[in-house]
């Protein structure tokens, strides 16, 4: 991918009200950070702009001229309008090509994983790492190959191969995808002990005889009237 170049000029004229004058020709109020702590203010154009930074990332270097004078830089902060969504005001942090800096490079996931497949649950929490390099090998983004990825694997941070040009400061330990399987949900069937009684309410079970003396829950219906014992014949003996 091509260095993307912004172009800039520098703004004289400060304040709230010039930098509403400014938005309202299409211009966009901006700073300019250095690493020794100063700063320049410019102005630039809105819709260039807008379509400069698609698809680029908080780690991609951006080549900034302002006046005819080119600078190495990130976009470290673009505010836009809730309501419009039009870009109001940006702030750039300009970097030394020939010195070691520390970014935070997204992550990027590739494919899909074969545990995902089999009916295993993504879950990727880790979206960015720290690492410390020069400026022209900080990639903008990394992409990770997770196809070959199965239930109950995971991929962490020292899984990583950035080659040695790249130092990377996120601990090794941290993971930043897995595939796991999600719990089933059994069903467990109400277990029936024996001489329990039933609730206020429930209904006897089938064939089922109270015990002599048991007291009928309330509400239950009352049980049929055991039929009179037969009796003797005359002169049977008891």
């Amino acid at each position: 991918m091509d260095q993307v170049v912004i172009f800039a000029q520098k703004r004289v004229n400060l304040g709230s009200r010039n930098a509403a004058r400014l938005r309202k020709q299409g211009r966009v109020p901006a700073v300019v950070y250095g690493q020794a702590g100063q700063s320049l203010t410019i102005e630039l154009d809105a819709l260039g702009f807008s379509k400069a930074i698609k698809g680029i990332s908080e780690s991609t270097i951006v080549k900034l001229d302002v006046d005819g004078t080119a600078r190495d830089a990130f976009v470290k902060d673009a505010q836009f309008n809730i309501l419009s969504g039009k870009v109001e005001h940006v702030d750039f942090y300009e970097i030394d090509t020939n010195k070691l800096l520390r970014a935070r490079v997204p992550l990027h996931l590739v494919g899909s994983a074969a545990g995902v497949r089999d009916g295993g649950i993504l879950e990727n929490p880790m979206h960015e790492i720290e690492v410390e390099c020069f400026p022209r090998f900080l990639p903008e983004r990394i992409n990770i190959e997770i196809g070959e990825l199965k239930a109950n694997q995971s991929i962490h941070v020292r899984d990583l191969k950035l080659g040695s040009d790249i130092r990377v400061i996120s601990s090794g330990d941290q993971v930043i995808v897995l595939v796991k399987f999600a719990k089933a949900e059994v069903e467990v069937a109400p277990v029936v002990v024996a001489g329990a009684v039933p609730a206020a309410g429930a209904a006897p079970a089938a064939g089922a005889v109270p015990a002599a003396g048991a007291v009928p829950a309330a509400g239950a219906a009352p049980a049929a009237k055991a039929a009179p014992a037969a009796k003797a014949a005359p002169g049977a003996k008891a």
